[in-house]
């Protein structure tokens, strides 16, 4: 290879990692709500901070996955709040960098006939880590303490009987060498009205807008006392509650991550220098041609 066909390869290189933050700068636009002009109407220098602070602190993500991966360590992250919170949005900024198989999200659907019989706890075992893993749920066994007891899915005994069982089922898992973070992203009623119009407006977002999430509007009141008495139950010295205010997405992004770093003594883990082996070539070899009826058509 002669240097100049190395300089050539190594700004294709640099450019698939423009694409690479390209995406976050597309997903970015997607946080507009529907606004074209959003994009220039934000402070340029502040988009650049956040920018900034969001790649600097995924490079400290993924520190954390190798430690954990090299210690063996056992994580799990609980994300609850209400519709629109913006939960799922800091997950994906959590993950973005991570390997799939290392740091994984669990979005459980609502229960079927079977899993409504089992013990409470049951459908959510099957998805905690193993040794060098990361859990992320998006939701979890707190939907007991929220969704299903506004809107009247258990009743007053089983939701009496969460609140005895739900602290010393983490306890276990935390006997167990499991370490258990638990969030609360909190949004105003004024900022949730926002996010839903946006919803209702954006044919892209609309998906997210379910018949719960509407009926959630309603009931806000009702949510309000169902949080504060999950927080008041469950904040155990164990798995405590750590409360994001998420009124700006960005904010809440980076602190979230930001603290969740501060959570684990993670320590950089050495790699052995990586060595790409030359190209082994035989002079045999014939690459046959791809017949042109299985070929994707190159529209763009």
């Amino acid at each position: 290879m002669t240097p100049n066909d190395e300089e050539l390869m190594m700004q294709r290189v640099r450019n698939d990692l423009i694409d690479s933050y390209d995406e976050e700068l597309e997903m970015s636009l997607q946080d507009s709500d529907g606004d074209p002009d959003a994009d220039k109407n934000e402070n340029h220098e502040q988009r650049r901070y956040y920018f900034r602070e969001l790649f600097r602190l995924q490079a400290e993500l993924v520190k954390l996955q190798d430690w954990v991966v090299s210690t063996g360590q056992k994580i799990v992250i609980l994300f609850e709040g209400r519709d629109a919170a913006g939960k799922g949005g800091a997950i994906k900024r959590i993950t973005q960098r991570l390997n799939p198989r290392i740091c994984r999200v669990a979005a459980l659907p609502a229960p079927n006939e079977r899993e409504r019989t089992q013990w409470y706890f049951q459908r959510f075992v099957s998805h905690l880590p193993a040794a060098g893993e990361m859990v992320l749920f998006d939701r979890s066994w707190y939907n007991r303490a929220g969704v299903e007891r506004v809107m009247g899915f258990c009743s007053d005994e089983q939701y009496e009987e969460f609140f005895r069982t739900v602290p010393d089922f983490e306890k276990m898992l935390v006997r167990s060498g499991i370490k258990v973070i638990k969030y609360w992203f909190s949004i105003s009623d004024e900022e949730q009205h926002l996010r839903f119009l946006g919803r209702i407006h954006d044919p892209l977002k609309q998906w997210k807008l379910s018949p719960m999430d509407l009926e959630s509007r309603s009931r806000w009141e009702a949510y309000t006392k169902a949080k504060e008495v999950m927080l008041a139950r469950t904040n155990i010295a164990e798995a405590p509650w750590w409360v994001v205010h998420a009124d700006d997405k960005k904010k809440a992004r980076l602190n979230c991550i930001h603290h969740l770093l501060s959570q684990m003594p993670y320590l950089e883990t050495e790699h052995e220098k990586v060595v790409l082996p030359e190209r082994v070539r035989h002079d045999d070899y014939v690459r046959h041609a791809v017949p042109a009826e299985i070929l994707v058509p190159q529209v763009y």
